[in-house]
């Protein structure tokens, strides 16, 4: 199998590992996926939930828990590259990005939202745009080669089958299983045609569960994917036992679309706490500062509280985010094993 570049960056193994936040990949499995070949990607998002005055002061919690794991990461990544998933519609997002930059990361890694301030901020960090659409891509490298004179040194494509907040609307989501792959294909393909324009590397992330599926996108012209949902279950999941036991246990029909307090479409894995909030319950005990496009006033709960919650935990007060594959998890396996199966 064909090792990934990223400029003067190579991963052994063409696998990044997803950012999973609140805390689900931080620099335990982030470290383990590095130094096991492949990228590891710490999630930023709320990335200072375990410090003591994380609900007073929750951004600059954050920020310095941004330099602390990517620390911690390098310790357990034996050389390997260790990158960072920052939402767009972070508050503050320059500053999250400018410590990461300051903590020395390979890769920035930017969805939820189009990173047109990236290059600005990025320093000397590797940087890779998540997109759904040609359009997007398009948009995306116009501005950045006028504005910065760069081009990504990465992109990432996000189907709609990945895990967590969507970069579609529901009823995408729900056509799209109708449609099936094809549809989807298709679309890929037109972005890695735009992304061969501009000599850039792509990933495909979504759904990517076993090495054939990575093999699927590899034979549409990608160099790589990225993958999530399969390493919640492993030892070196930052995630709590109980978060983990929730995706082995889960069903087909327990993995639902839910609408997020923040605007968003996401799926995650029904359970008590979704009930609740479908029979009208309102969890809204103040705000940690997370997401820009927020309404603490009238949401029903805080998307923070309920992720913390969840990868404490617990269950029965937290949303439990995941791809459309979690389902398929039976057991526990380690992310050097995962990894060799994608060598």
């Amino acid at each position: 199998m064909s090792e990934l570049r990223i400029g003067d960056l190579c991963a052994r193994i063409p696998v990044i590992q997803g950012g999973m936040g609140v805390g689900v990949s931080l620099s335990g499995l982030a470290g383990a996926c590095a130094a096991a070949g492949g990228v590891g990607v710490i999630s930023t998002a709320q990335i200072g939930f375990r410090d003591p005055d994380f609900d007073k002061n929750p951004i600059a919690c954050n920020l310095k828990a941004i330099g602390d794991e990517i620390a911690k990461a390098r310790k357990k990544a034996n050389g390997g590259i260790i990158g960072v998933n920052i939402m767009v519609a972070t508050k503050r997002y320059e500053d999250y990005v400018k410590a990461a930059v300051a903590a020395g990361v390979d890769l920035i890694i930017s969805g939820a939202g189009l990173p047109m301030t990236l290059p600005e901020v990025a320093g000397k960090s590797k940087i890779a745009p998540i997109v759904s659409s040609r359009k997007s891509l398009g948009v995306i490298a116009k501005y950045w080669k006028k504005k910065f004179d760069r081009k990504p040194d990465l992109v990432v494509i996000e189907g709609p089958l990945a895990g967590g907040h969507l970069g579609f609307t529901a009823e995408e989501i729900e056509a799209y299983t109708v449609t099936k792959q094809k549809d989807y294909d298709d679309e890929v393909k037109a972005i890695i045609d735009l992304a061969d324009e501009l000599q850039v590397p792509v990933v495909v992330a979504g759904g990517v569960y076993e090495r054939k599926d990575m093999e699927h996108y590899l034979a549409l012209g990608a160099k790589g994917v990225q993958i999530a949902t399969r390493f919640v279950t492993t030892p070196e999941c930052d995630a709590s036992d109980a978060y983990k036991q929730a995706y082995i246990d889960a069903k087909k029909e327990d993995i639902v679309l839910v609408k997020s307090p923040v605007g968003m479409p996401g799926r995650a894995i029904h359970n008590a706490f979704l009930d609740k909030v479908k029979a009208g319950e309102r969890f809204m005990r103040g705000c940690r500062q997370c997401i820009s496009t927020c309404k603490p006033d009238t949401i029903p709960y805080c998307i923070t509280e309920a992720l913390i919650n969840a990868v404490k935990g617990n269950l029965n007060e937290g949303l439990i985010f995941c791809g459309s594959n979690a389902y398929r998890a039976d057991k526990m396996e380690t992310v050097s094993d995962i990894m060799e199966e994608f060598s």
